[in-house]
C-alpha cells in the first residue's frame, strides 16, 4: 500500500519535568467553560444517536459567520471532510493537487480514494500560483490550498486565490483549508468564503480544534455550494458528529469573548517569541497561525535541538515528513510555556559551543 500513516504530534513522554506540549497546535487556554459545561451536560443522553444533520450547530455557525445553514456540513474534524471530498469527487485516474509543504492528509486522502496526489513546488515556503497552475492537467479534480498553511505558517492572498480559481480545469474543485483562519488579521488575506459565495466549485473547510480548543471532540465544518454540500451529505456517515461535539461547538460559538481572548494571547505572543528567537540567531519564518517554524539549517542540528528540548520536558514537532528536515514546529502556548521554550533554546545554543 502506498499510504503512509499520518503521525500526529506526541503528547506524552517519560520525564520528571513538567511537560510542555507544543507539538499539535492546540489551544493553550483550553476550551471555553461554556463549551465544557455543554459537553458534560450532554453525556446523560449517551444512549441516543446524535442529530444526523447537526442542524442546531449549522444554524449557529451560519449565524456567527453569515453563511446559509443549508450550505454547511459538519464532520468529525475537518480531516473527515477532506476525506469525504476526495471520496466524492475523485476516482482512479483523477489527480489531487496541493502545494509542496501542504497538510499531509491531502495526499493520504487522495490515495485512499484511489486518486493520484500531485505536489507543486512552493516559493519561499508559500503556495506558488504559477507552479500550481503549471501542475494542473485535464485529470485534475481537486486543488487543495491550506490558508494559512501548516507547518510553514504562510498565507495566500485573496488575489492569489482568485487567480488560482480562474485557472481551474472545468471539472475541478478548489478546496481552501482555513483551519487557522481565525488567527489572521492580514488585510490581504481571505479565508475563501467570498469565493464560495460566488462560485459552485469552491469549498472552504474550518475546524473547532484550534482557536476553540475542542481538538479532543473532533469537530470541523465546511461551506460550499448547495450542489457540493448535497453530494458530501450523500457520502458521509449518518451520525458522524457526536452529541458532546455538537453541544460543545454550539456553546463555543456563543462564548465569543473566550475565543477572542485566546486569539489575542496568541497574537501577542507570536511576534514576541519570533523576535526573541531571531535575536538568538535562529531562523524563524513569518507565521500567521498559532505556531512557529524554526529552521536550524541542518537536519542533525534540528534532531539534536529536538532531543535537548525533550530532555527539558518540551515536546515540539519534527516536520521531516513535510520535506522540512532542518526545522521544528512549535505551538504558541501560554506565556510561561514560551518563556520555558526560549530559555531552553538558549541553553541548547550555549551547549553547542561548550
Amino acid at each position: 500500500m502506498q499510504i503512509k500513516p499520518y503521525v500526529p504530534g506526541e503528547s506524552k513522554m517519560d520525564t520528571d519535568k513538567p511537560i510542555r506540549q507544543l507539538a499539535a497546535n492546540e489551544a493553550p487556554l483550553g476550551a471555553s467553560p461554556k463549551a465544557i459545561e455543554a459537553a458534560q451536560g450532554s453525556v446523560a443522553q449517551l444512549n441516543r444517536y446524535p442529530e444526523g444533520g447537526a442542524v442546531a450547530l449549522r444554524e449557529k455557525i451560519g449565524e456567527r459567520f453569515g453563511f446559509p445553514a443549508e450550505q454547511l456540513i459538519c464532520g468529525a474534524g475537518s480531516d473527515e471532510i477532506i476525506a469525504l471530498i476526495c471520496q466524492a469527487f475523485t476516482s482512479e485516474g483523477s489527480e489531487v493537487l496541493y502545494s509542496q509543504h501542504g497538510f499531509l492528509m491531502y495526499k493520504i486522502s487522495a490515495l485512499a480514494a484511489g486518486a493520484t496526489p500531485v505536489s507543486a513546488p512552493e516559493s519561499d515556503l508559500r503556495m506558488d500560483v504559477d507552479s500550481m497552475i503549471d501542475a494542473m492537467t485535464e485529470n485534475t479534480r481537486i486543488v487543495f490550498v491550506a490558508n494559512p498553511n501548516n507547518p510553514t505558517g504562510s498565507y495566500s492572498t485573496k488575489a492569489e486565490l482568485e487567480r488560482l480559481h480562474a485557472a481551474l480545469p472545468e471539472d475541478a474543485l478548489l478546496v481552501i483549508d482555513a483551519a487557522y483562519s481565525e488567527y489572521v488579521d492580514a488585510e490581504a488575506y481571505s479565508d475563501g468564503s467570498d469565493l464560495v459565495a460566488q462560485n459552485k466549485n469552491v469549498v472552504m473547510t474550518r475546524t473547532f480544534s484550534k482557536l476553540f480548543g475542542l481538538a479532543a471532540l473532533r469537530i470541523g465544518w465546511a461551506y460550499g455550494s448547495k450542489e457540493v454540500i448535497d453530494i458530501l451529505n450523500r457520502v458521509r456517515g449518518p451520525f458522524n458528529v457526536s452529541v458532546p461535539a455538537q453541544a460543545a461547538a454550539t456553546a463555543a460559538l456563543d462564548d465569543w469573548d473566550w475565543a477572542m481572548d485566546a486569539k489575542h494571547l496568541n497574537n501577542r505572543l507570536l511576534p514576541a517569541v519570533t523576535q526573541r528567537l531571531r535575536g538568538m540567531g535562529l531562523t524563524v519564518y513569518d507565521s500567521v497561525g498559532n505556531f512557529i517554524l524554526i529552521d536550524f539549517s541542518d537536519a542533525d542540528r534540528a534532531t539534536a535541538a529536538d532531543a535537548f528540548l525533550r530532555s527539558e520536558g518540551i515536546i515540539g514537532r519534527g516536520v521531516a515528513g513535510y520535506g522540512l528536515p532542518t526545522c521544528l514546529r512549535m505551538t504558541i502556548g501560554t506565556e510561561d510555556d514560551m518563556d520555558v521554550l526560549t530559555q531552553a533554546l538558549t541553553r541548547f545554543i550555549e551547549s553547542e559551543s561548550a
